[in-house]
């Protein structure tokens, strides 16, 4: 069975009002990657990413990008909680409500 990580990240930059969250929804889905995403109330992206090592790091060298009306200045990553991860409730991706 593989390892499996989970990763907090806040992104910051032109990242609200862009579609981020849906385009990170969408990414993480893809690469078959479990979380959250959800806007804060300083403007940054916040994120937790569950998955094999190497498609968590891909998603975060994704995230670094961003959809085409971004502009990423800035991505804070640390280890991140079970606790965290089960924000996302019984979905596999969620979009959480702005904290």
């Amino acid at each position: 069975m593989s390892e499996r990580v989970i990763r907090q990240v806040v992104i910051r930059g032109r990242v609200q009002g862009v579609g981020y969250r849906d385009w990170t929804r969408h990414v993480a889905r893809d690469r078959g990657i479990e979380g959250w995403v959800r806007n804060r109330q300083d403007g940054s992206v916040e994120a937790v990413f569950a998955g094999t090592p190497q498609a968590v790091s891909g998603m975060i060298a994704a995230c670094r990008k961003g959809p085409s009306n971004s502009a990423v200045q800035a991505i804070q990553e640390r280890d991140g909680t079970a606790e965290e991860f089960e924000l996302r409730g019984d979905r596999a991706f969620a979009v959480l409500p702005t904290a």
